[in-house]
């Protein structure tokens, strides 16, 4: 159905529907039993690079080329708010555990951390020197980590608004992060051609795949 390539999907936490961007400027909503389209969403002015579901399910996020990140509500299907303020485009976003806050990594450097219920910037995150290409939570939201073109992955703390950490060793850009289920790890992936797991807690590389 897309006209364009698809960037980025998710699923929504039941697993009963399944949310795909792409560079033709929409968000589809499928019906994962039945394989058809429920909704398309439309309004983003630039493609779109990632999506993702709020813990609920009830709200879709989205970050684009246009440097905005959208909100959408998934029941009534139509748009929420828009976050503006980013000065690059928006290529990745992720929801705390608790969905009360939205982070968002762009081109122009920063993670910027957004309040959902109030509709409104908590923390801009600056610190690194190229592109964020991934941004993840860690289970209990008092942690983000960011990946980047600097070729690094930086820790930050939610709640006070620092940086925690700057994990180093990656002789490529980083593209894309994720926490361990329990938060002990973070898994990277680089134009380096490898994979890295690191020790949150012990701050050390742990194995490279």
């Amino acid at each position: 159905g897309h006209a364009g390539w698809v960037s980025s999907v998710a699923f929504s936490p039941d697993g009963g529907l399944l949310a795909s961007v792409s560079d033709d400027r929409t968000v589809w909503l499928w019906d994962v039993q039945t394989r058809r389209p429920i909704h398309i969403f439309t309004g983003h002015l630039g493609w779109i690079n990632s999506v993702a579901f709020s813990p609920d399910g009830n709200l879709l996020a989205t970050g684009s080329e246009d440097q905005t990140v959208r909100l959408w509500d998934v029941r009534a299907r139509t748009p929420l708010h828009t976050f503006g303020g980013h000065n690059g485009r928006v290529s990745s976003v992720a929801f705390s555990p608790d969905g009360r806050m939205l982070a968002s990594g762009s081109d122009d450097k920063t993670v910027r951390l957004w309040d959902v219920p109030a509709r409104k910037l908590v923390y801009t995150f600056e610190g690194h020197t190229a592109w964020v290409s991934s941004v993840a939570f860690n289970p209990t939201g008092t942690l983000m980590a960011s990946g980047s073109d600097d070729k690094t992955i930086r820790l930050w703390d939610v709640q006070a608004g620092g940086q925690v950490y700057t994990f180093e060793g990656h002789g490529g850009w980083v593209n894309s992060i994720a926490f361990s289920p329990a938060g002990k790890m973070i898994a990277s992936g680089s134009d380096d051609k490898t994979i890295r797991l690191w020790d949150v807690l012990a701050r050390k590389l742990v194995y490279t795949f």
